[in-house]
């Protein structure tokens, strides 16, 4: 055989064979090694976020609460610095090589982080955040010089005005927390922290898009990938439209300036919350630009708590506020009937115990006994429903009473749909048991009867026993929103209707007592507003900490209510002083319109409100 035939055939099996090597390892790289493609793929393109506009936040009416700003961020591609003037870059960005080292160090941890979470290499991170517009514009003007380094624009948050701060919420950077579970964020990204900004944050920010480049393995842009095939265009948010009624939250906020406390007011046909109010608060631009997390400091460690939205974390014993619940259930326990009466010698005594009471005739029945809002009658209406004998024991009688308080809401999270709102307390018999021993009598807990002891509500779910009395027996849950979109979208979930074990038959029994408590002999009545039939229950809730809290619950007009709300003055006395003027002007300014002229000029004055002051906000759309 020819020795170069020989040779040609084992050169040719020689390249066969490299090819077929070429081939698998092709094959591994890009269909069964798929991480390792995708790498290479991502590596040769530079994927630029493009940022939407937040949604808008409005009040029931339109009128403006957020609205967006521009603000730049100054992001690093750490891959890409190579051979940069870094003493020319210092100069320009305002800070010694030793504070430039440091914040680099950082954006290369979030850039390593953020390529391990999508897998792929380049990835970039955010240098310096929230860059004012003039300093924008010096940087940009430069930066053609530092190859790496990019200007990228965000929207952050500005204010029509400085009300509801705690119901719109704030926004901030995101944590490591919301990175791990939203595959939508990374390092640098603003997002909604509490409130409706944190509650809707969904909808809010709308959909990024983003613009794909092109570039060698020098990280040198090399145009539009394909023409702008991968690009995407951002989507903005849905404007939001809010419950409240912008006009009487500020009012609200008028009112109870200079004091501690909360007022919730809820529509109740719908649910929606017209006002939620917290002294003290903080001006929402606070927590915007730059100094953002240095005023967050600042406030955190406020000993007036501004940050704190004692609406719906705050707990209180609610005092006499409660016994139209307890009432209620002994009309459907029908241990109670409006004829009942009961005797008060000065308060509720049983052997060496004493339950006391303010002076007053005796003895009176339901309605007399709310109006006048007597102990007595509460200690004896409660031990009739848990020492009922149907019920064989006491034991038995509580958990009986325990099942009808859930049924009104309380004891838990009502639901509302913004976040941070607590439970408060209603007693189980493991609770009562650990606190008392398992030898308690109705004697032993005989405050709660009275709205003290363990039993533990929050403003709003004040608020809502209001709503409860005012609907006759149901309640929607409590929210924060009108509606989402021109299209006015609101989730299934809060058109939820919750019914009581009270049956609705029960209810007028009750009205009448609270519609007493604004009519002479009423412990309201010199906060009534004569033109407006109002319903209400005042409340002194005994504080183990220093003076007692003043409360008030109400609804009004009594036939087809359109308001109903809670008032809590911390460590201000009676519920007559302070909580119940604050909550009828608060109905009356609702009902009649912020135009029209108080018939209670001596309650503002009292409250140290000027009546000029009393007016609509002229706030339009958008800016």
């Amino acid at each position: 055989m020819n020795p170069l035939s020989n040779r040609r055939y084992a050169f040719f099996f020689m390249f066969a064979f490299i090819g077929v090597i070429f081939v698998v390892r092709i094959f591994s790289l890009q269909v069964l090694d798929e991480g390792n493609y995708k790498r290479a793929v991502n590596n040769a393109l530079k994927k630029i976020t493009i940022y939407p506009s937040r949604g808008i936040i409005y009040d029931r009416h339109g009128k403006l609460l957020v609205y967006n700003g521009p603000v730049y961020d100054l992001i690093v591609f750490p891959g890409e610095l190579k051979g940069i003037d870094t003493g020319g870059l210092c100069t320009l960005l305002h800070m010694d090589r030793r504070e430039f080292d440091k914040k680099l160090e950082q954006a290369r941890i979030k850039a390593r982080t953020q390529r391990r979470r999508d897998n792929s290499f380049n990835k970039s991170a955010t240098f310096l955040p929230n860059l004012p517009l003039a300093d924008y514009t010096r940087i940009q003007e430069n930066l053609y010089r530092y190859k790496g380094f990019y200007l990228e624009q965000k929207t952050d948050r500005l204010y029509g005005n400085e009300a509801a701060a705690h119901l719109v919420g704030y926004i901030g950077e995101v944590t490591e927390k919301m990175l791990a579970q939203d595959a939508y964020y990374k390092n640098g990204d603003l997002a909604g922290i509490t409130g409706i900004e944190r509650g809707y944050e969904k909808y809010l920010r709308g959909k990024k898009g983003v613009r794909t480049v092109l570039q060698d393995r020098f990280y040198t842009e090399k145009g539009s990938a394909e023409g702008g095939r991968f690009d995407s265009s951002a989507l903005a948010g849905p404007d939001i439209y809010c419950s409240i009624d912008l006009s009487l939250q500020q009012f609200g906020e008028q009112l109870l300036q200079g004091r501690i406390g909360s007022i919730v007011a809820i529509e109740p046909s719908t649910g929606e919350i017209l006002a939620l109010i917290n002294k003290p608060d903080y001006r929402p631009d606070l927590l915007i630009g730059p100094n953002r997390n240095r005023h967050f400091q600042e406030l955190i460690t406020n000993p007036g708590k501004p940050l704190y939205n004692r609406a719906i974390r705050g707990v209180y014993p609610p005092g006499s506020t409660f016994k139209p619940v307890i009432a209620l259930i002994a009309r459907q326990e029908e241990v109670l009937s409006p004829a009942t009466t009961h005797g008060c010698a000065g308060g509720y005594h049983m052997g060496s115990l004493t339950v006391g009471c303010h002076p007053h005739f005796s003895p009176t029945n339901l309605a007399q006994s709310l109006a006048i809002s007597c102990n007595a009658y509460y200690c004896q209406v409660f031990r009739d429903i848990i020492d009922n004998p149907n019920y064989g024991n006491v034991r038995n009688g509580w958990s009986r009473l325990e099942t009808y308080l859930r049924s009104f809401g309380l004891g838990s999270r009502l639901g509302m749909d913004i976040p941070g709102e607590v439970s408060g307390n209603i007693p189980t018999l493991s609770y009562l048991d650990k606190r008392h021993g398992n030898k308690w009598r109705s004697s032993t807990i005989i405050s709660l009867a009275i709205g003290q002891g363990e039993i533990l509500l929050t403003p709003l779910q004040m608020a809502n026993v209001a709503t409860i009395i005012a609907n006759r027996g149901f309640y929607y849950t409590p929210h924060a929103i009108h509606g989402i979109g021109t299209q006015m979208f609101k989730p299934e979930s809060l058109r939820t209707l919750h019914r009581t074990m009270v049956d609705t038959v029960y209810f007028e029994s009750i009205i009448e007592g609270m519609a007493d408590v604004m009519q002479p002999g009423g412990t309201a009545w010199a906060s009534a507003i004569s033109s407006i039939p109002m319903c209400g229950k005042t409340g002194t809730s005994q504080n183990p900490h220093g003076e007692d809290h003043s409360l008030f619950i109400g609804f009004a007009p009594r036939i087809n209510p359109k308001i109903a709300i809670a008032v809590v003055v911390e460590n201000a006395g009676y519920g007559a002083t302070w909580a119940a003027p604050i909550a009828t002007l608060m109905m009356e300014h609702y009902l009649k319109g912020s135009q029209a002229a108080t018939e209670a000029p001596h309650l503002l004055k009292k409250l140290n409100v000027v009546p000029e002051t009393h007016a609509d906000s002229t706030q339009q759309k958008k800016p």
